[in-house]
């Protein structure tokens, strides 16, 4: 058996419509909104009985998906949001944009702040950190050639 694709990734938030119209300001696409409950999922999850709002995102190209959740039940025990870019565990969602400047000054408008600087490495990409929503780090890369 052959794996398929990377079917999504998912981000645990605290304010769902505010991560959604992030997420839109950089371009991803609003797939559909939904509450996630039953002993079903917490049989998934390993929680128990859950409730989970989730939100579907999706970019332009229809190959890579978000899923931004924001639990009802039970209670969020950890948050990960301010680890340094050292931290052990899931680091960063990666996305390519056509004009990181462009991109970056619409963001900053949704409470963006960029981690360290802009870099051009080796005069391939333009690559940078940003704290989107919640404290969230995000990576941008704008391909030069």
């Amino acid at each position: 058996m052959a794996l398929k694709r990377m079917d999504n990734v998912a981000i645990v938030v605290e304010d769902l419509a505010a991560a959604i119209d992030f997420f839109r300001e950089l371009g991803l696409e609003f797939e559909g909104r939904a509450t996630i409950e039953g002993e079903w999922a917490g049989r998934i999850t390993g929680l128990g009985d859950q409730r989970v709002e989730i939100a579907m995102m999706r970019t332009p190209d229809g190959h890579s998906r978000l899923e931004l959740s924001r639990f009802l039940a039970p209670p969020v025990v950890a948050d990960h949001r301010n680890a340094p870019v050292n931290a052990l565990g899931y680091l960063r969602v990666m996305f390519a944009v056509d004009d990181l400047d462009e991109t970056l000054a619409r963001l900053r408008k949704r409470g963006a702040q960029l981690v360290g600087e802009v870099v051009d490495y080796k005069d391939v990409y333009r690559l940078c950190y940003i704290r989107g929503p919640e404290g969230l780090l995000i990576g941008l890369a704008q391909e030069l050639s």
